[in-house]
């Protein structure tokens, strides 16, 4: 199993599971290096193509899949967090 988490906020989230935490924009992926995996935010930016932006997701997951790479959740040793925010987030 592998979990495909997508935050906008930074949500920091992990699970016994990998845990691909993909980012919807680059200001958050350039601030949370620690967490997010994945930069999806290259698309809004214009610097990438859906096309090319998800033949690399498909590889990175593949890349996971397979043990050649871990993903930060698995970095840090985190299994088990999960933070939710409630109300207005700064």
């Amino acid at each position: 199993h592998i979990i495909l988490f997508t935050t906008g906020r930074g949500t920091p989230f992990g699970s016994p599971a990998p845990t691909v935490k993909i980012s919807s924009n680059t200001p958050l992926s350039k601030k949370k290096p620690g967490w997010v995996d994945f930069d999806a935010g290259v698309i809004i930016d214009g610097n990438e193509g859906i096309q090319g932006l998800a033949d690399r997701l498909y590889e990175y997951i593949r890349s996971v899949a397979s043990g050649e790479i871990k993903t930060k959740t698995e970095q840090n040793g985190i299994r088990d967090l999960a933070i939710f925010k409630n109300g207005v987030t700064l």
